[in-house]
């Protein structure tokens, strides 16, 4: 700030720096549309690997195209994705909990919907348990989200269905929950859901507890299976967890059938001054009844249950009220993939996400022609919007090189300098059964482009003995070199092999390179270096807006894009052996008229010379005759 002398002597006054930094954004960043087995439908996800994808979207399926194009990005050196599911009809597993006790204050009635969190068969395997052991077990409950097989994975205390409460169960779980979302069907009614397995009445624990010896039979609900224990010199407990101890053991001695555990692991446990019991079958729609003289001096009578909750279940059981199975969903169609723009869904998700390069749809190509022709033209206008660029994929029915050039034309109102096609299909070991399997390429060939961003720059073209495809054994369609020049000229990118090298990507055009359309965006390196130095100057240059409009800030804008692109050039972006031939910046009253000062406008230019790749290599050579001498 200013300084105001009031006393003889130095004053020190910092000045702010006029030299703001322009980063170069990232070139690499890949997105995948299409379908998987489970994760977030139409939400943008950012992953770091295929670890990560396995997580969040269920790993490899046979049936999941992305799937493999992912795992092939990362094994081709890609660093970061964006996944976005599609799957049409894909549902949430649900499950209603209910209160079957009711009260002068709050009927009986549905108490709270548990819903796995994304959709998908995943969330059926999902368990739910509720007790009553908590601060104030007559009023608030726990609950604890089981996974497959029975494992913990989450759990939830001291909830209350009470929404002026602090501990109001929809707001507590809804906000921490990786695995369920829940609802409460009725606000207006506080009961919470019911224990799962069997709870006793209410003791008395201020008085001497019943004593435990007697007989107690002990059913099986809807199998008509009984087994009959006596308990005979037990001492009478001095606490409610000794109680529960000692008829666990008792219960546990009951003898399972070969693999089952309804009483071998069997839990009894202290809840509050009451005993729950929860079978240990792995069957969650198991449930226990207690008859006989020691079960009714223990009142364990009253409220027999299901064992868990099963999110998913369609029947009602016990205090399990009817929910909805998830699913999978199905493949995607053309619509699906393209989606809404005013509802970000499909490919229109990724409108959200800042940093995104690339663009994947591995599925598309299975796609009938016009259906593949449609979802390009979408792909390729949120491409220009997002400054992306698309990887499109041969279609599956072009198996031979005569398809293909029979069938290019199909492509022509497509052909945009936002998009590059390769072919032909790539024969990968596939994981899941073990054979070659062939598989569109766009994955592997993102791949490529992130590991030759990274080691070279985004202006070297991601093809050559450099770009070779991991994994890969074989291609659908071989080719020559003669065969290869039948295309090359047309804008199709073609994979090739090559002995000792092996498969490598053998082509650099965008579709717009075909010889005849004579485009300055012919290669793919030009587009998408230009791609990054327009985002970075975009995002570089929002300091501008509002500054005053003349010399001092035009100066400033010279400077400082300047800078960016010496350090591009310095790094061997652009042509040219001096700055002066490699770029220029262009900020003065020449590009900036009087008339766009009164207009609010300042404008720059920004000119380089691009590297264009040596697609073609002519070597010359020349036989010398024999010198005669004279």
């Amino acid at each position: 700030m200013p300084v105001t002398p009031t006393y003889p002597g130095v004053y020190i006054e910092e000045l702010p720096s006029r030299v703001r930094t322009i980063t170069a954004v990232s070139t690499s960043v890949t997105a995948f549309v299409g379908y998987t087995t489970q994760g977030p439908v139409d939400e943008a996800v950012t992953i770091t690997s295929f670890a990560d994808y396995e997580r969040r979207f269920g790993g490899l399926a046979a049936n999941s195209a992305v799937s493999y194009a992912v795992q092939q990005f990362f094994l081709n050196g890609g660093s970061i994705g964006i996944v976005v599911r599609v799957a049409a009809g894909a549902g949430n597993a649900t499950v209603v909990l209910k209160n079957t006790t009711a009260s002068p204050q709050d009927p009986a009635g549905p108490a709270l919907k548990v819903s796995a969190k994304e959709p998908g068969a995943w969330g059926n395997e999902l368990r739910v348990s509720v007790d009553y052991a908590t601060k104030n077990p007559t009023e608030t409950f726990n609950l604890q989200v089981f996974g497959a097989g029975g494992s913990p994975r989450e759990s939830f205390t001291d909830l209350s269905l009470d929404k002026t409460d602090v501990r109001y169960a929809v707001d507590v779980i809804n906000s921490a929950s990786n695995l369920i979302r829940v609802s409460h069907p009725d606000a207006t009614v506080k009961n919470r859901p019911e224990p799962t397995g069997t709870v006793s009445g209410a003791f008395d624990t201020s008085a001497a507890l019943p004593d435990p010896n007697g007989e107690i039979t002990v059913t099986l609900r809807g199998t008509g299976k009984s087994q009959k224990i006596t308990l005979k010199d037990v001492p009478v407990p001095g606490s409610l967890a000794e109680l529960a101890l000692q008829l666990e053991n008792a219960l546990r001695g009951i003898a399972d059938e070969p693999g089952d555990r309804t009483f071998g692991a069997i839990k009894v446990t202290a809840m509050g001054n009451r005993l729950q019991i929860v079978s240990g079958s792995a069957t969650p729609a198991t449930i226990l009844e207690f008859s006989g003289a020691a079960a009714a001096k223990l009142s364990l009578n009253t409220s027999p249950n299901v064992t868990a909750y099963q999110v998913g279940a369609t029947t009602d059981v016990g205090a399990q009220g009817k929910g909805t199975a998830g699913v999978n969903g199905g493949a995607p169609t053309f619509k699906d993939i393209i989606g809404s723009e005013s509802a970000k869904t499909g490919i229109n998700a990724l409108r959200a996400i800042e940093d995104v390069n690339l663009l994947c749809l591995p599925e598309i190509n299975a796609f009938g022609a016009d259906d593949m022709v449609a979802t390009i033209a979408a792909a390729e206008r949120l491409c220009q919007d997002k400054r992306m660029f698309l990887l499109v994929d041969s279609p599956a029915a072009w198996k031979t090189l005569d398809q293909a050039r029979a069938n290019l034309g199909t492509l022509d109102s497509v052909r945009s300098n936002y998009a590059a096609l390769y072919f032909p299909h790539l024969e990968l070991v596939d994981q899941l059964s073990g054979r070659l399997r062939a598989f569109p390429p766009c994955g592997a060939v993102a791949g490529i482009m992130a590991r030759t961003d990274s080691e070279r720059g985004v202006w070297k073209a991601p093809a050559g003995t450099e770009a070779r495809l991991a994994g890969t054994r074989a291609l659908t369609v071989p080719m020559t070199d003669p065969e290869n020049g039948l295309v090359n000229p047309l804008g199709v990118n073609c994979v090739r092999s090559f002995p000792v090298i092996g498969p490598v990507v053998w082509g650099a055009r965008t579709l717009e390179g075909a010889d005849a359309l004579a485009s300055q965006w012919k290669y793919v390196p030009v587009r998408r270096l230009a791609l990054m130095i327009e985002e970075s100057l975009y995002r570089g240059t929002k300091w501008v807006v509002f500054e005053p409009n003349d010399e001092p800030l035009w100066a400033q804008i010279r400077l400082n894009v300047g800078a960016f692109m010496h350090a591009l050039f310095e790094r061997g972006a652009f042509q040219g052996v001096s700055s002066r031939d490699a770029y220029f910046v262009k900020c003065d009253k020449e590009t900036t008229t009087q008339n766009d000062i009164n207009s609010g406008v300042v404008n720059v230019l920004v000119g380089f010379a691009p590297l264009k790749p040596a697609e073609f290599v002519v070597i010359k050579i020349e036989q010398l005759a024999g010198q005669i001498e004279v």
